[in-house]
C-alpha cells in the first residue's frame, strides 16, 4: 500500500510518499519533500501552486491514501484561517483522485511515533529516524512531520 502524508500549511508543506508491503517490518520513503510557496503571492495563489504540485505527486506515486494532520487551534487566526483552507484545498485535490482520507490529531501523531502524546519535535524527529530510512537532506521540520503523519496512517490502518 501506499500513503500520501501531509503536514498542512500554506508557505510550506510537508508531503511525504511511503509503502509498505503486507507483512514488511518498516514502512519505505519513496518521495519526501518540503513544497515551499512565496510570501509575495495571494492565498489563492498559494492554493494553486499547492493543488498542481499535489496533483503532480498523485499522478506520479498513485497513493490509495492520504494520512493528514488535523489542525488544532493557534494563537494567530490569520496563520490558523490560511493553513485551514490549504488543508481543505489539499483534501479536495486528493479526494478527486480518490483517495481514501486518514485524519490524526497532532497528539495522535506523536502517539502513534514517539509512544507519547506530547513528545517534542526533536523526539519525533529521532523516532522517525528511527523506524524508516530518511532521504539525505531531509531538514524541514514539515518533511519530517509529513512523514511522521504517513507512518500513523500505517500504524493505525494495521498494514
Amino acid at each position: 500500500m501506499i500513503i500520501l502524508g501531509i503536514d498542512p500549511g500554506y508557505e510550506r508543506v510537508g508531503i511525504a510518499i511511503l509503502q509498505k508491503e503486507k507483512g514488511a517490518k518498516k514502512e519505505t520513503i519513496l518521495y519526501s519533500n518540503c513544497f515551499k510557496t512565496s510570501a509575495k503571492l495571494n492565498l489563492p495563489e498559494r492554493l494553486l501552486l499547492i493543488g498542481k504540485e499535489l496533483e503532480d505527486v498523485i499522478k506520479k506515486w498513485k497513493p490509495e491514501k492520504l494520512s493528514i494532520e488535523k489542525l488544532y487551534f493557534e494563537k494567530n487566526q490569520k496563520t490558523a484561517m490560511g493553513v485551514s483552507e490549504a488543508r481543505g484545498a489539499i483534501i479536495y485535490v486528493c479526494k478527486s483522485f480518490g483517495l481514501e482520507i486518514l485524519e490524526y490529531t497532532p497528539l495522535q501523531i506523536k502517539n502513534a511515533v514517539t509512544g507519547y502524546g506530547k513528545a517534542t519535535k526533536q523526539a519525533v524527529y529521532d523516532m522517525v529516524s528511527k523506524l524508516v530510512e530518511l532521504p539525505k537532506g531531509v531538514k524541514q521540520d514539515d518533511e519530517i512531520d509529513a512523514i511522521a503523519v504517513a507512518i500513523t496512517g500505517f500504524a493505525h490502518e494495521k498494514i
